[in-house]
């Protein structure tokens, strides 16, 4: 059986960081995989 794509895309789990695991807001074009806490810490 042929699952819609789109049901495919909605069904993924939430991308988490592999640092700190929150959730990462993902864009189109984003590959990151740690958040921006954990990419700057100092802010």
């Amino acid at each position: 059986m042929i699952t819609n794509i789109l049901e495919f895309f909605r069904n993924l789990p939430p991308k988490k960081c592999q640092q700190c695991g929150r959730k990462i807001n993902e864009q189109a074009d984003c590959y990151i995989n740690i958040c921006e806490e954990c990419d700057h810490p100092a802010r």
